[in-house]
């Protein structure tokens, strides 16, 4: 029971898809895929990630607590301590920073680190419980990942890795108001002012299209600057013009149905782009 209950500590669905982030960054800067590095970078990935959402079970769980989707969590039940979590955060942190340093580089090394913090302090501690702008500055945890597999890739190249996360920033903010729209009672209870508590699901609806527009813009330009490919390009347009759709539904019915459609769609939309990226790259 207990083994379970750390591993739910870990959140591993976010944890895969910042290793498959991390690995899509890696793929888009190399020629020739290294199964070894490869590897370390997913398991350092996993580890940090995990580290850092341990941390976020332990800080929240006086909210989660009050919000039903979490008041069954290993923390707000007692079946894991406090300080068992702290131990099980720094260890699982300190063990990814020291195998990214050992076995990849420090640059790697360096925007791991900043991933934990952003999503640790910045979003959890910081932001998180004091304005409706905390996912948009956590959402830079998922950027860094991105750009720590460029940086195994070839640490040296900029443009390409930053246009990629700049997509990864604002994908977050449409992912996650989405979801929020779906938990607004329970965020409300909390006293957590997340987007659609502070201004209502219709004005929310329409903060998911400006930014999913944003998005799906800046997903477009590695191929419009001729950084990537037409398989990446038409896969981007394709990706996007689904989310965009779906935005556009919210906004003439902002109902929990369409937030979740819209949450639901934007899971694959991003593993799809990740995809193509590497498709593009080696497969085109």
């Amino acid at each position: 029971m207990r083994m379970k209950a750390a591993l739910e500590l870990l959140k591993l669905r976010i944890g895969v898809t910042i290793a498959a982030t991390a690995a899509a960054g890696y793929a888009a800067m190399v020629e020739e895929v290294d199964p070894v590095s490869l590897s370390m970078l997913i398991v350092a990935m996993l580890l940090g990630s995990g580290g850092s959402a341990v941390f976020n079970h332990l800080y929240d769980r006086d909210i989660d607590a009050v919000m039903k989707r979490t008041r069954n969590r290993p923390l707000v039940t007692g079946l894991i301590s406090p300080t068992d979590a702290l131990m099980l955060s720094g260890g699982l942190t300190i063990t990814a920073l020291s195998l990214a340093v050992m076995t990849l580089n420090w640059v790697v090394a360096a925007h791991l680190f900043l991933g934990i913090f952003v999503y640790a302090i910045v979003y959890t501690v910081w932001l998180k419980r004091r304005t409706w702008w905390n996912i948009i500055f956590g959402g830079a945890a998922g950027s860094f990942a991105l750009l720590a597999g460029a940086a195994l890739g070839e640490p040296a190249q900029w443009l390409l890795p930053t246009l990629l996360a700049i997509t990864l920033f604002l994908w977050t903010p449409s992912h996650f108001w989405a979801l929020a729209i779906l938990l607004a009672d329970d965020y409300r209870a909390a006293g957590v002012p997340m987007l659609p508590v502070v201004v209502g699901e219709k004005r929310t609806s329409w903060w998911i299209l400006a930014n999913s527009l944003a998005l799906v813009g800046s997903s477009l330009l590695p191929w419009m600057l001729g950084l990537l490919g037409s398989l990446y390009g038409w896969g981007a347009l394709g990706l996007g013009a689904v989310l965009l759709g779906l935005n556009l539904k919210l906004v003439a019915e902002p109902s929990r149905r369409w937030a979740g459609w819209n949450f639901a769609w934007s899971i694959p939309y991003l593993l799809g782009l990740l995809c193509i990226i590497a498709l593009d790259k080696h497969w085109s």
